[in-house]
C-alpha cells in the first residue's frame, strides 16, 4: 500500500495538528465508531443507505450538500425522520484551497438556511487555515479518523471493507459517500463492513442532532 494511500485513507498526525479546532476522532478506550456519509442527499442512493441502517439498527451522520437538499428536501427530512443527525458539507461541493474565505463563509452560510446544522464537514477534508478559523465561530468542524476511499473507480468493494477493518479503532469517526459515484461499491461494502464492526464488539453512535452540541 502506498504512502498516498495512508494518507487519504487516515489523516497523518501533522494534518491533525495543523487543524487543532477540528474534531477528527473521539478520544476513548470504548468500542464505539461513527458512521458518516458525505455529497448527499441524492434519490439514487440515500434511501438504500437508510434502509441498510435501519436493517442493522445503526445511526449514522449525513453530511449534506446544501444544493442536493435544495433539490430533495423529504430526503433531509427522511434521514432525520430515521433518527440520524446531519451536518453541512457546503452549498456546492466547494473545495476551500481553490477559493478565497469569504466565498467560502458564504457559500456555508447559503447550504446553512437549508440544512441548519452546526456540524460542519469541508468537502475533500481540506479547508484554509482563515476558513476554519471563521467558520469555528459558528459550527464544529468535523474531519475524519478513516475515509473508505468507497468513491474510488480503482478499488473494488473488497478493498473498501479492508480499509475500514485495516483503520477502524475505538472511537473512529468513518467516511463513505451516499453519492451515485460511490454506489457501484458502497451497497456491497457498507452492510459488509457495518457486519465486520458488529462482529468486533463495536457500537454505532451518529453524532448530534441540529438541536444537540457535540
Amino acid at each position: 500500500m502506498s504512502f498516498l494511500r495512508r494518507f487519504i485513507e487516515r489523516p497523518p498526525l501533522l494534518f491533525r495538528i495543523l487543524f487543532p479546532e477540528a474534531v477528527f476522532r473521539f478520544g476513548t478506550k470504548e468500542k464505539c465508531i461513527y458512521l458518516t456519509f458525505d455529497d448527499g442527499p441524492v434519490p439514487e442512493v440515500t434511501p438504500r443507505v437508510l434502509d441498510i441502517l435501519d436493517r442493522y439498527g445503526v445511526k449514522a451522520t449525513f453530511f449534506m450538500v446544501g444544493d442536493n437538499v435544495r433539490r430533495h428536501p423529504g430526503l433531509l427530512e427522511e434521514v432525520l425522520r430515521r433518527g440520524h443527525a446531519i451536518g453541512n458539507h457546503t452549498m456546492h461541493h466547494l473545495q476551500g484551497s481553490r477559493v478565497k474565505a469569504r466565498r467560502y463563509l458564504s457559500d456555508v452560510r447559503e447550504a446553512d438556511r437549508y440544512i441548519g446544522s452546526h456540524l460542519f464537514r469541508p468537502p475533500h477534508g481540506w479547508l484554509r487555515w482563515k476558513q476554519a478559523a471563521m467558520l469555528k465561530r459558528e459550527f464544529t468542524l468535523v474531519m475524519y479518523d478513516l475515509v473508505t476511499r468507497d468513491y474510488s473507480r480503482h478499488l473494488t468493494a473488497d478493498d473498501v471493507v479492508r480499509n475500514v477493518m485495516h483503520y477502524s479503532r475505538p472511537g473512529s469517526i468513518v467516511v463513505f459517500h451516499d453519492s451515485l459515484k460511490s454506489e457501484p461499491r458502497l451497497m456491497d461494502a457498507l452492510p459488509r463492513s457495518i457486519e465486520w464492526l458488529k462482529g468486533e464488539g463495536y457500537e454505532f453512535r451518529r453524532l448530534s442532532r441540529p438541536d444537540e452540541r457535540l
